[in-house]
């Protein structure tokens, strides 16, 4: 009988970005240069590599990223370490707000969303609508992958709404599987969470890391 291994993930939240200031007026290419083509900032290239070099990374089977420039080139560090390339794919990108001007976004949006998965404005995404879009890539990439060392990088607010699928979340306070808290909430650049999956594709641990 074959023995089988559990399939590791690594979600990894980008490196310290690249900061833009555009003036008073912002238009959609701000927010759209803000959310997907800032780069990193130099401070972010070194946090990147020098995290890549943790004994944790060593031997990752598959590197995957979302469309963000911010999130290709923090990845780009831990494929090199590990002689790889770098899968893209939209679908692990940030949740969309849906506006044209920061100034459309309500007062309360970040709270209203992590409280009701189903708000969003304009053109945005729901909480719901975010992490079955990651749910359903990630599950894809395990099914290509079993039993191997995925490592992902991504963004802080898509990873923890796909983090409601098994955890409870908060927006300002502790993460909690299985009724034990495993993250404090306060997100850093480079935040990583080490994920197993059993070969039905259900997660069995979770540690931040």
């Amino acid at each position: 009988r074959c023995c089988y291994m559990n399939t590791i993930i690594y979600l990894v939240r980008h490196s310290e970005p690249f900061k833009i200031h555009r003036g008073i007026e912002e238009v959609e290419e701000d927010i759209l240069f803000a959310n997907i083509k800032a780069p990193l900032s130099i401070n972010g290239e070194k946090l990147a590599e020098i995290k890549s070099q943790n004994k944790e990374f060593e031997n990752i089977d598959v590197v995957w990223s979302s469309d963000y420039v911010r999130t290709m080139s923090t990845a780009k560090y831990f494929a090199y370490r590990n002689n790889l390339k770098v899968n893209i794919s939209d679908k692990f990108g940030e949740r969309k707000h849906g506006i044209s001007s920061w100034n459309e976004l309500p007062c309360d949006f970040e709270t209203h969303q992590f409280i009701d998965e189903n708000y969003k404005i304009g053109s945005g995404e729901s909480q719901k609508e975010v992490r079955e879009r990651i749910y359903n890539k990630l599950i894809n990439v395990i099914e290509d992958n079993k039993g191997k060392r995925i490592l992902i990088v991504g963004h802080s607010t898509a990873t923890a709404y796909l983090l409601g699928k098994w955890c409870e979340i908060s927006y300002d306070g502790n993460y909690k599987f299985n009724n034990q808290v495993f993250f404090d909430g306060k997100w850093d650049y480079l935040e990583t969470f080490k994920l197993t999956f059993d070969d039905k594709n259900d997660l069995i641990d979770i540690k931040n890391i």
